[in-house]
């Protein structure tokens, strides 16, 4: 078995994602004894770029330019094949402006590949990873804005992860969420006991 584990957040040992989601890969491992893991920071990773018109050159047919391209390109390659292998995947997904950060965008613009891991097909797409996949979300978020909270409707995180995830047929998928970590440390700490709480009380 492969676990995938992916960090986003910027803010390194400070971060509540990293530290749920390494909870989370614990709680895995400890649950899957011999398990490979293969832990990727985004944040850290200086050589993933965002996409650009010489990425879209290259994938309409167009000629690798430089180096840094080449090696970006391969880069996104080997993020491909790590997610069409893994069996369980983890995603330390902090909250920033409304969303996720631009790192963790920049490893979906490499895995959302048309007719490598989903296809358009008559009325619809169609998911081309394979099935029995598990994905866990370490969600973190300074403010409230889970489903009835007053800024519910400005929650473009969770929702956007979801939506990408089942695009390409990844539907097993649960958020461990801590929210309204900005409220206080009284609240950031309530908000991580109870996250904690349910990495604990994972079955699979």
């Amino acid at each position: 078995m492969l676990l995938l584990h992916l960090d986003s957040s910027v803010l390194g040992a400070h971060s509540a994602s990293r530290a749920l989601s390494a909870q989370i890969a614990a709680r895995q491992i400890a649950l899957h004894p011999g398990i490979e893991v293969i832990h990727r920071d985004l944040a850290a990773d200086a050589a993933l770029q965002h996409l650009s018109p010489a990425h879209l050159a290259v994938i309409n047919g167009g000629p690798v330019e430089n180096a840094a391209l080449g090696d970006d390109l391969a880069k996104g390659g080997t993020y491909l094949r790590e997610l069409l292998a893994a069996d369980i995947i983890v995603i330390g997904a902090p909250m920033y402006n409304f969303s996720i950060p631009s790192q963790l965008k920049a490893w979906i613009d490499r895995v959302l590949v048309a007719g490598k891991t989903f296809r358009y097909v008559e009325g619809g797409v169609e998911g081309l990873v394979p099935k029995g996949k598990k994905v866990f979300i370490a969600s973190a978020r300074g403010g409230v804005y889970s489903a009835g909270s007053p800024a519910a409707a400005l929650e473009h995180h969770e929702s956007y992860l979801l939506g990408v995830l089942a695009f390409i047929g990844l539907t097993d998928v649960t958020v461990v969420r801590a929210e309204g970590l900005a409220l206080g440390p009284q609240a950031r700490d309530a908000a991580l006991a109870r996250a904690r709480e349910v990495i604990d009380e994972l079955v699979a």
